[in-house]
């Protein structure tokens, strides 16, 4: 209920992935695949960054 609620008022960007319901690490990983494949083909540098926000909401 919560959630449809706040859809409308607070839409959820299409690029957003954690916390909501998706593909999983599957979409995500086909994403990334596709970027280097790019960058590559093009020759273009590409700059990845991973971040573990484990313990930034540490409980």
């Amino acid at each position: 209920i919560l959630t449809a609620r706040l859809t409308k008022p607070c839409p959820i960007n299409p690029r957003q992935r954690g916390f909501i319901k998706s593909a999983g690490c599957a979409e995500n990983l086909k994403l990334l695949q596709l970027l280097i494949k790019n960058a590559k083909k093009d020759h273009q540098p590409l700059g990845v960054v991973f971040i573990d926000l484990a313990k930034a909401f540490d409980t």
